[in-house]
């Protein structure tokens, strides 16, 4: 089964995030598929960048995104409303 989820980058105490498409199974930070964008909560304003295009496609094919990952898609979806 696949999961859309984060995959932990960076130096100690230092984190920022890839959100990846990964087999369940494999390790947090091991195997994944594609890389769908990035997240960096460490800056201030906050860096995100999701591709929902590759996102929705990923759905569709049956994976499901860690509850992390599914609450950063609301936040993008939500400031590309008008």
């Amino acid at each position: 089964m696949l999961r859309i989820r984060l995959s932990r980058h960076g130096a100690k105490k230092d984190p920022h995030y890839r959100v990846v498409v990964a087999e369940r199974s494999s390790p947090r930070d091991g195997r994944f598929i594609e890389i769908l964008g990035y997240y960096n909560p460490a800056l201030r304003p906050v860096r995100l960048s999701l591709n929902l295009e590759r996102i929705d496609h990923w759905m569709q094919l049956g994976a499901q995104p860690s509850g992390r990952v599914n609450s950063l898609i609301g936040r993008v979806r939500q400031q590309e409303q008008p």
